[in-house]
């Protein structure tokens, strides 16, 4: 069996090595000098690998089509990917969120490993351009690069996405699929700052948050809330929180999006309320202004103070308990107007890509063109932060190997 594989990065080494391994005679094409150039970027360069965790909590991080998802996770999930880098020579380590990373946090210990790996395997490598997929009668026949055509019985697509075109992904494989009759869901930017519609970031840029809660609102119906980091930028806003919440907010320029901040999560709006008491009796002869300071970051209280709409100079004995109440407000709902994402090539990952539907997800084959497998970002399948993306890569890389290789 003849498998090429069009795209060096997660998925298309898996591809490569499963297909290998199983027998198949694999020529693996990457434009790029080297493979995984977008590995070597993945989580500040150290590499989130996967999460530790069961097949389910991966789908519950999976926004996009996770039903899609259960055969390829059943196939490779968690627990084998971190069985298979251990076991080709990179120890591994747990972290805050169940994030695993290489000990040595280095992402190039992983591509080495993937490496050595699909060489050994036999996998024939060529740094060449795919421009064209080659199909007769409803079948895959072979490939077109600048150098020639080169013939095979399968090829599976794992080119990425659009994001970090950089890398390489630049959305090759959405033209592949077009061009045999494939439906792409329009790519969209995923896990991706977001850009504020008024001035309130600016001022804020480099205050980072650490232990709120952020809510995001379409049309002012509640979408999506989780807790933990963000940071506020010249633009807007970014941070793991946010990128998380980016995935959720598919829909700009026919929904509004808005963003609330609970800055004291642990505090309920009872005890919220008896913590500014205590707060204002230490500090009823100052001006409101210089009254917030254990409460908040020193940078974010003139915004609070503006949005609660009490004078900053208002000496704390004179607060009414109606204005003590707006404040409280401002504290649990900080609110941030959200005009867009910023650009795709920023974007961690992209959602969209080729429609799932016409798709089989037991073996990542076209279900309109035989012998035709795809694998990784390329399709419309994403995830939340936390070595989850990576997962659907391995994962459906593993299970296009194993299918393409079958006689």
């Amino acid at each position: 069996m003849k498998v090429i594989v069009v795209g060096g990065g997660a998925a298309g080494l898996m591809a490569a090595g499963t297909a290998a391994e199983n027998g198949a005679r694999v020529t693996l094409f990457e434009k790029n000098p080297k493979v995984g150039r977008k590995l070597f970027i993945t989580g500040k360069g150290r590499c989130n690998v996967c999460n530790d965790c069961d097949e389910q909590t991966v789908l519950q991080n999976v926004p996009v089509n996770p039903r899609f998802l259960y055969s390829a996770l059943g196939c490779f999930g968690p627990q084998m990917v971190k069985a298979f880098f251990e076991a080709h020579g990179v120890p591994l380590k747990t972290e805050r969120g169940n994030r695993v990373f290489p000990q040595s946090d280095k992402a190039a210990d992983i591509i080495d490993a993937l490496f050595v790996w699909i060489k050994q395997s036999g996998v024939l490598l060529k740094d060449e351009a795919v421009t064209t997929i080659l199909a007769e009668g409803g079948k895959v026949t072979g490939v077109r690069t600048a150098a020639g055509i080169y013939a095979c019985d399968r090829v599976i697509v794992a080119t990425g996405g659009a994001s970090y075109p950089q890398t390489g992904s630049t959305g090759d494989g959405y033209r592949f699929a077009k061009d045999l009759g494939h439906l792409v869901v329009p790519p969209n930017p995923s896990l991706v700052p977001l850009v504020d519609a008024d001035s309130v970031c600016r001022e804020l840029m480099g205050l980072s948050l650490k232990n709120v809660q952020v809510t995001v609102f379409e049309d002012n119906k509640k979408i999506y809330s989780d807790f933990g980091e963000m940071l506020f930028t010249h633009f807007g806003l970014s941070g793991p929180l946010i990128l998380s919440s980016s995935a959720h907010m598919r829909h700009f320029g026919s929904k509004a999006y808005h963003i609330e901040i609970d800055l004291k999560p642990a505090l309920d709006e009872k005890m919220l309320d008896k913590r500014l008491l205590a707060d204002f009796d230490r500090h009823k002869n100052s001006d409101f202004i210089n009254a917030l300071g254990e409460l908040l970051p020193r940078k974010i209280i003139p915004a609070v103070v503006e949005l609660s709409g009490i004078d900053a100079r208002a000496k704390v004995n004179s607060i009414t308990r109606a204005q003590r109440a707006a404040l409280l407000h401002t504290l649990k709902h900080f609110c941030i107007n959200v005009s867009g994402k910023r650009p795709i090539e920023e974007a961690i990952v992209t959602t969209g890509g080729v429609s799932v539907k016409e798709v089989s997800p037991k073996t990542m084959e076209s279900k309109k063109v035989s012998g035709l497998y795809f694998a990784g970002e390329v399709l419309d399948v994403d995830a939340y932060t936390g070595g989850f993306n990576l997962q659907i890569a391995w994962s459906t890389g593993r299970l296009a190997g194993l299918s393409a290789s079958q006689e």
